[in-house]
């Protein structure tokens, strides 16, 4: 494998990146295999460390791109195992680099999110999470064409025209890469040519080469940041690092596109080998633990209100309801189907309340938490608590019919068909908790608290109503029964809009009239409406929240600058 000063006399034999033919088996004319050609550089790195340490090889560490699969990962571990060398462990190049900052001194606390910019010959951004056992890759995007790689073509370009052969562009690859590094921290320099004179660059020939590759490494930047459904006020941090992290605009167009400002790493092109020897030497023993939300006492009440609630209305509902028979024979049973539908649906409430709290005390006290997230937890515990809550429904409608010794149909239908949109939002929210690792402001059993007041209301308007349609009307006491239904259907109205809205100025404006019109129609066919008007209430509450986590504002998308930009999203891209 020649190198890039023989290429002018083999050009079919080299090879720029020995890494990249990953996806073929043969390279160039002469039929090398492609792991002979990855496995040569790592057998000299290898040899040149069994000289300097006077000892063979025994820790193998290779740091690779966070976006490889496991075919390329694999693929490693056999260009590895042809350079003679033990089974390596591949370190993705963001957590090497994660891990490198927090044994030089970086503050990146558990639960705390950085950016990784790994700007080689290609670019890879990476979105990473601490957790309480290392660091976890929450997205990662690359490009092969934002990288050092292009700059160099850019000012070869610019210096030996573009019409030029690849082999004279491969003889001048080495002259135009030293030329790029100089052009750091010197205005111009002189670059020398084969077979021909010497040319002058300077520094705006490097600007005009950087300035579309730092657009496009700060452009992955903000679609990284996005991908991992973040906004950079989430971050701690944006770092750059790899050979080509110091060229000039880069930082300034990162900090331009995000609004954070970047921090360049010092020595940025050995930050991730450097990581990857340092991983396993931070003490884990005393890391933090993962600042889960802890539900406070006060959250029991979002278990106690629906469930006392539920065992109210049912106790109420059995004991109310009129049979009619003939000669001893009952035939028929008047049960008032929008309690029995409200019992129903607290005791659903009830169960995915308890399941969510459960999710997140498991979450805060387990003594792994870093094998699953909060959410996690807490998907698992609504599912659960869907089951349940259904379970409890068909109980309600068995024990119902058995006890009136009626057909069971009737009874599983106001049970279940009125809770099944609560049911359908609560699954959808289990999903979306468990795809989702960040958790929300006061944690997830904050976010599903059930809308106690509105609980509270709902029943007692429910119960005066049942008590007005089922209690013996006296004639000195039939006005205060009416009076006790019409307050009935005012407070389930009012129930129905606490649910449904939450700022208070609309609660106050849409209470009064739903209210009013709930309280005229309170009457016994009406009941049964009322109580599926509710539970659809409470779907809407659900629905509210599930919105609340999936809808997600799209990022602004900057212009692009003057000038071709490559873009190739294949992963690897870092180098």
């Amino acid at each position: 494998m020649p190198t890039n000063g023989q290429a002018a006399g083999q050009p079919a034999a080299f090879i720029p990146r020995p890494r990249h033919p990953a996806e073929g088996t043969t390279t160039g004319d002469t039929g090398g295999d492609a792991l002979e050609v990855a496995a040569s550089p790592l057998r000299r790195v290898a040899a040149e460390a069994e000289r300097v340490v006077g000892q063979p090889v025994r820790d193998v560490r290779v740091v690779v791109p966070a976006g490889w699969g496991p075919r390329r990962r694999t693929w490693m571990r056999q260009v590895a195992h042809r350079a003679g060398l033990p089974q390596p462990r591949l370190v993705e190049a963001p957590v090497a680099v994660a891990e490198y900052l927090l044994t030089t001194g970086a503050q990146v606390p558990v639960g705390a999110f950085l950016v990784v910019c790994d700007v080689g010959a290609g670019a890879e951004v990476t979105v990473l999470r601490r957790g309480p056992a290392g660091f976890e890759v929450l997205a990662t995007l690359a490009d092969t064409a934002a990288g050092g790689t292009a700059v160099d073509h850019a000012l070869a370009d610019a210096l030996i025209g573009t019409s030029t052969e690849e082999v004279q562009r491969a003889a001048v690859a080495d002259s135009v890469r030293v030329a790029k590094e100089a052009l750091v921290s010197h205005p111009a320099v002189t670059v020398p040519l084969p077979d021909r004179p010497p040319v002058v660059a300077n520094s705006a020939m490097l600007d005009e080469a950087v300035r579309p590759v730092a657009w496009r490494v700060a452009q992955l930047t903000q679609e990284t940041v996005a991908a991992a459904e973040l906004t950079v006020g989430d971050l701690g941090g944006i770092y750059c690092v790899g050979g080509s992290a110091q060229l000039p605009h880069l930082a300034a167009a990162i900090a331009e596109h995000t609004g954070a400002a970047p921090i360049v790493v010092p020595e940025p092109a050995l930050v991730a080998a450097r990581g990857a020897a340092d991983i396993g030497a931070v003490d884990t023993a005393t890391v933090e633990r993962v600042e889960v939300p802890v539900p406070p006492v006060r959250r029991a009440a979002a278990i106690a209100v629906p469930g006392f609630a539920s065992l109210a209305l049912i106790w109420q509902c059995l004991l109310t309801a009129e049979e009619h028979g003939v000669l001893g024979v009952y035939y028929s049973v008047s049960v008032n189907w929008g309690e029995f539908t409200m019992a129903a649906v607290m005791a659903l409430l009830a169960c995915l309340a308890a399941g969510t709290v459960l999710g997140s005390l498991i979450a805060a006290r387990s003594p792994t938490p870093g094998t699953r997230t909060e959410g996690g937890r807490v998907s698992v515990g609504i599912l659960a608590a869907v089951s349940l809550g259904a379970a409890i429904a068909g109980l309600y409608a068995v024990v119902t019919s058995q006890y009136f010794h009626m057909p069971v149909g009737p009874y599983l239908k106001w049970a279940l068909w009125p809770i099944a949109p609560v049911s359908v939002m609560a699954v959808a929210m289990a999903v979306v908790a468990a795809r989702q690792w960040r958790s929300p402001h006061g944690g997830w059993s904050a976010l599903l608290a059930a809308p106690a007041g509105s609980i509270v209301a709902a029943t007692l308007g429910m119960g005066l109503i049942q008590y007005s349609l089922t209690a013996d009307r006296w004639p000195d006491r039939i006005l205060w029964i009416d009076i006790a239904g019409r307050v009935g259907g005012l407070l389930l109205g009012v129930a129905v809009v606490m649910a449904v809205v939450t700022p208070l100025i609309f609660r106050l404006i849409l209470a009064a009239p739903l209210a009013v019109i709930f309280a005229a129609i309170v009457s016994r066919r009406a009941a049964g409406m009322l109580g599926v008007i509710y539970a659809i209430a409470v779907a809407i509450w659900w629905a509210t929240r599930l919105w609340s986590r999936v809808l997600r504002p799209a990022p602004p998308t900057p212009a692009p600058p003057t000038g071709p930009v490559r873009a190739d999203m294949s992963p690897g891209g870092g180098g």
